[in-house]
């Protein structure tokens, strides 16, 4: 009977801890391998989507443009269809190779066009539109002070045109990440990014609630942890830090570009996407999360 009884006990603190244990703020909706014959398809290290998350264009670590339309049923992702590939140009007209084509991360600029950032050579450059001249954008003075394959690895543009830049690294684990600021022209880092153990940025985008979400990644010698953090941008500080996703390693690629939208429910979407290096040994793929919300507490609690 005792046994029985501590047996019975045992159980109903399990259904407790079990109950208590709080809903994985994010659901997957959608994951779909990415592939193209034209051999500058891959090395996807940046994602932007339109308000419907519909129209996509990502950024190739080799130079390149990829434009392309999701195909949805009942909101869901069933395939992929219209890619196109083009080459990024610099100020002179001519295609961008080499170490200074490694684009990292894209936003849109707010004018039709988008922003990308690149590291080797570290800047930011606008385009109008596939197929056009990069033009320059203020550089910050901390810029030519990053590690050479270390570089801005994450972009991202609010409303009021303010351009957010991070770096992949930070220079040490106890070091906060230097958010690059640049507003009306004028670049400034009072915002810091917390450094949360071994994890390094790998993308960045400002959501239709406001709130920067980060991604970042860990590489293991087995595979790829990821995680994705979101804040509130409140003046010089982020604040209001949640760690929304973080993988065991292996679960997931090496996830480098995310976007953020709003479906008709009203739900935040995010949109991650991997970079397979051009590598047999990885893959492109995209991974699309809805973003539960907040459970109101129990009464009583």
């Amino acid at each position: 009977m005792r046994a029985a009884a501590a047996l019975a006990l045992v159980s109903v603190a399990l259904l407790i801890a079990a109950r208590a244990e709080p809903e994985p703020r994010l659901e997957e909706v959608g994951r779909l391998v990415l592939s193209h014959p034209d051999p500058r398809f891959g090395g996807l290290s940046g994602i932007i989507t339109d308000a419907g998350g519909t129209a996509l264009t990502m950024v190739s670590d080799r130079g390149a443009l990829v434009t392309a339309r999701l195909v949805r049923r009942d909101g869901r992702i069933t395939g992929i269809a219209d890619i196109a590939l083009h080459p990024l140009f610099s100020e002179k007209g001519r295609p961008i190779e080499g170490f200074r084509g490694d684009a990292e991360d894209i936003a849109p600029d707010g004018a039709g066009g988008f922003l990308i950032s690149f590291e080797g050579w570290h800047r930011i450059r606008r385009h109008p539109g596939p197929g056009t001249r990069g033009e320059p954008v203020p550089d910050c003075d901390g810029f030519a002070r990053l590690q050479r394959n270390s570089g801005l690895e994450a972009l991202a543009r609010a409303p009021d045109g303010t351009i957010l830049a991070i770096p992949e690294r930070s220079g040490a684990r106890d070091r906060p990440f230097p958010v690059f600021r640049i507003r009306d022209g004028v670049c400034d880092t009072r915002l810091q990014l917390p450094r949360r153990g071994p994890y390094l940025v790998t993308g960045a985008d400002i959501g239709p609630d406001g709130r920067l979400y980060v991604l970042e990644r860990h590489f293991a010698l087995i595979g790829f942890a990821v995680r994705l953090r979101v804040f509130t941008i409140d003046g010089d500080r982020l604040t209001g830090e949640e760690t929304l996703l973080e993988t065991p390693v292996g679960a997931l690629g090496n996830m480098e570009g995310v976007a953020v939208w709003r479906d008709d429910a009203g739900a935040i979407r995010i949109l991650l996407v991997a970079d397979d290096n051009f590598s047999v040994f990885q893959r492109s793929e995209l991974v699309e999360y809805r973003l539960r919300p907040i459970a109101p507490p129990a009464a009583g609690d």
